[in-house]
């Protein structure tokens, strides 16, 4: 079978946190529009018979109706196509929610907070859509797949082997659990960044456009075609061979893994030594000078050593470039602080009682520097 797996869309995100440069928020929303038509116009001219979405479509908070009606509208276009999709934490299925007040397209079908099975000819699908902002208790883990003779693809919104205390309430789910019950393809939502290679087929595509510079490189969705032929039984082997079961099925099934860019923007970091920048000016002179490719968002990044005070925020202002969003001082001072606390004068006294304050638990070690670096300037 062939599908298309996408995830994390965030229609009508508010991208506010991003940058403070007027109407970026407006623009990132209309190439948000055109990668998601990108992507049903792909659907419709490669004739590709499913597609899943793995929760946070929308944003819940910010979502306008007549968004949900383009996104409908496009749906309509594509009626030879069966849409899954499945509710993540932005986009939970609540009584005033559009994916329950609506009226979607026939071809949708609309996971609740409650595991459901749609069985068609060559597969079965099981998903889950979060019932809240938050979810803890999907009983993903306790599903029991009813033909494994079939195609059997699960599509939720979750922290897969999450690490973090806080993914405890986004739907944490074990890949070892997954591993027992036995899916062919599970088609994940949540993480912004797409999966590396996995045998398991446990996949998250990653957002469908990038949404900060903590999302780096290409965005988009997947193209997969999975096949399945019979299954080992495991009744069959031996002691020695039901340990290389897992491998066994893995290499019996075939799955191909197509990336498909979305995304006409890229956002990276540059990095810009400043050891020999002797003015505000100068600095931003040399950020203006280098060379961009205008549709990439940048980040700058200073390191080095600095002369100067760096105030980011005003920086980020006069910089004549509109695609440098951010700048980021990650620069050390040319002062050596433990010889300096070993002084004895106000200066001595000052830095000293500074370092005490930095080594105290659940410090900000940005904001003590910061200040460091400001109550050194009056010294001199």
């Amino acid at each position: 079978m062939r599908f298309i797996h996408i995830a994390d869309v965030h229609f009508d995100s508010p991208f506010n946190v991003l940058t403070n440069k007027r109407d970026f928020g407006t623009k990132r929303r209309l190439e948000q529009r055109s990668a998601f038509r990108k992507a049903i116009e792909y659907i419709s001219n490669e004739k590709i018979p499913y597609l899943f979405i793995a929760g946070d479509l929308y944003d819940q908070d910010n979502v306008r109706e007549s968004t949900i009606e383009f996104i409908n509208d496009l749906f309509k276009t594509i009626p030879n196509t069966k849409i899954f999709i499945s509710p993540g934490n932005h986009d939970p299925y609540l009584k005033n929610s559009f994916y329950n007040t609506f009226n979607w397209n026939e071809n949708v079908s609309i996971f609740k907070d409650e595991i459901q099975r749609i069985e068609l000819d060559d597969v079965d699908i099981y998903g889950y859509g979060f019932p809240s902002f938050y979810c803890s208790d999907s009983k993903i883990e306790e599903i029991k797949i009813k033909n494994k003779e079939k195609i059997n693809i699960l599509l939720v919104h979750g922290a897969l082997d999450s690490s973090k205390t806080s993914d405890a309430q986004y739907n944490p789910i074990s890949t070892s659990k997954l591993k027992e019950i036995g899916f062919d393809y599970v088609a994940l939502g949540h993480i912004h960044k797409k999966s590396e290679e996995n045998k398991y087929n446990f996949i998250y595509p990653g957002s469908m456009i990038s949404f900060g510079f903590d999302e780096l490189g290409e965005h988009g969705m997947l193209d997969v075609i999975l096949e399945k032929n019979n299954l080992i039984n495991e009744n069959n082997l031996e002691n020695n061979e039901k340990n290389n079961l897992i491998n066994k099925k893995i290499k019996n099934n075939s799955t191909k893994i197509n990336f498909i860019k979305l995304d006409n923007r890229i956002f990276e970091e540059k990095n810009i030594n400043i050891s020999e920048i002797n003015s505000q000016e100068e600095l931003i002179e040399k950020i203006n000078s280098i060379k961009i490719n205008k549709n990439n968002f940048i980040k700058i990044i200073f390191e080095g050593k600095k002369n100067i005070e760096i105030n980011e925020n005003e920086i980020c202002k006069l910089i004549a470039n509109e695609n440098i969003l951010k700048v980021e001082d990650k620069s050390e001072m040319k002062y050596n602080f433990d010889q300096l606390a070993m002084q004895n004068n106000l200066k001595g006294i000052f830095v000293k009682r500074m370092l005490e304050k930095l080594n105290e638990e659940n410090s900000d070690e940005k904001a003590i520097k910061k200040a460091i670096e400001i109550g050194l300037k009056s010294f001199e």
